[in-house]
């Protein structure tokens, strides 16, 4: 895995987020807590960039969500000391498919979700005039583990360039609570649900994958060699079918 200076990152990722809210006129952000390790380290490297008055943390439970979420999310948010909101999206979700999508699988009901947490969060920015700080890491984005105007949506991604498994580092690094460091990354989305069996790999093999694929430009041959065929092959699928979300919308070309 790669070698880098994770609290000169720290430092890097500040003065990031500064010049974007420099840049788009700006003072305050809005970030979307689930009580995961993204959020949770979106939300300090906020706070150190623009201080906790100036940070809201909004927690958007649905009444299938784990408990454990919203707890964390809070202990994340008393933490840093960040005004905070919490605001079931059950009612707003469950209407929908109730009257038009009743038959609607599981993976529907998960992006409906994560597309109606961000509607609220946007909804909220627009009240506070603060941008939305977006939690994707590296590894997710590149595989495209996210929902496309869901939680993928945001004003820009302060830990896009970071790998999983370095996040879990600055959260140590940061003081962030072992509550949130420890447990199993999920989305929540549905009862028992894991990001590590949905996508069916560990985020430790993800990454050496990503690195050695994408930064290292490791032929495919060596790859196979050195992991396996099917995962090679799950994870170069995985990152040309979501190639879309990682562009803005084409457009023709005039002629």
């Amino acid at each position: 895995m790669r070698e880098i200076d994770l609290n000169e990152q720290t430092k890097l990722i500040v003065e990031f987020i500064k010049k974007q809210l420099s840049s788009s006129g700006f003072k305050k952000l809005i970030v979307g807590l689930s009580g995961g390790i993204d959020s949770s380290v979106t939300a300090a490297l906020c706070v150190k960039a623009v201080g906790r008055e100036n940070v809201f943390g909004i927690m958007l439970p649905y009444r299938k969500s784990h408990p454990d979420s919203l707890d964390h999310a809070i202990e994340v948010a008393e933490l840093l000391c960040i005004k905070y909101e919490v605001i079931d999206i059950s009612p707003m979700a469950d209407i929908y498919f109730k009257k038009y999508a009743f038959d609607a699988d599981i993976l529907r009901r998960g992006n409906r979700m994560a597309r109606e947490r961000m509607c609220v969060l946007y909804d909220l920015s627009a009240k506070y005039k603060a941008l939305v700080a977006g939690t994707g890491n590296r590894s997710e984005l590149m595989i495209g583990y996210c929902t496309q105007y869901g939680d993928s949506a945001c004003a820009f991604e302060p830990i896009g360039h970071l790998f999983k498994t370095e996040i879990y580092k600055i959260a140590e690094i940061l003081g962030l609570p072992q509550s949130v460091i420890t447990k199993k990354p999920t989305a929540d989305l549905w009862e028992g649900q894991t990001d590590e069996e949905e996508m069916g790999i560990t985020y430790a093999e993800l990454d050496e994958i990503l690195y050695q694929m994408l930064d290292k430009k490791m032929g495919e041959n060596e790859l196979i060699s050195t992991f396996t065929k099917e995962k090679i092959d799950k994870i170069e699928k995985m990152i040309k079918n979501s190639e879309f979300k990682r562009k803005m919308p084409p457009t023709p070309e005039m002629i």
